[in-house]
């Protein structure tokens, strides 16, 4: 009888885990990203991979918006960032330190910068697996339009694991806090 257990819960484990992985697929490895246009700030959310801030001077470079915001939840203990926003740009460059430091604290800046300058359409550039969690948090702290786009940064396959995670759990959190 033993044996007939555990097989069941093994079935049952992986059933759980294969629709889990099913059901994130769109969310997580094939999001909705949109196509880059013209809009009245870029906002950089913060992360790890320096592709997305590559992605974001590109764009400012290329004329898309004016203003390209960069939250550095690190603060100045990230010099390579801290210089970015200390040297001089063909785009007006605003950087922030998130309070609190998570994408929450970014949709709160985002929203203050929007009220203060009347921005209604801004792109924000992230990596893949948080696109679709960031469009959530970032709508409920912003009224307008937001133009999702990812850099080119690829996502090793065994760092799918921990975005399935920490992206899912994030998302738990972000349904559980009502409001910016």
């Amino acid at each position: 009888m033993r044996p007939l257990r555990r097989s069941r819960l093994a079935a049952s484990i992986f059933a759980v885990v294969a629709a889990l992985i099913v059901a994130g697929f769109p969310v997580y490895v094939r999001p909705q990203v949109d196509p880059v246009r013209k809009a009245d700030a870029i906002l950089v959310l913060g992360g790890p991979s320096y592709g997305r801030y590559a992605r974001g001077f590109e764009l400012g470079s290329r004329g898309e918006a004016p203003t390209v915001v960069v939250s550095n939840p690190n603060g100045r203990k990230d010099p390579w960032l801290t210089q970015q926003c200390a040297s001089a740009h063909a785009f007006e460059i605003v950087c922030f330190v998130p309070d609190p430091p998570t994408t929450r604290g970014e949709g709160r800046e985002l929203r203050r910068l929007a009220a203060e300058r009347g921005w209604r359409t801004v792109v924000v550039v992230t990596f893949r697996p948080h696109v679709s969690r960031a469009r959530f948090i970032l709508h409920r702290c912003f009224d307008g339009e937001l133009v999702m786009v990812e850099p080119d940064d690829p996502v090793p396959a065994r760092r799918w694991v921990v975005e399935y995670a920490l992206q899912t759990v994030g998302y738990v959190r972000a349904a559980l806090q009502p409001g910016c």
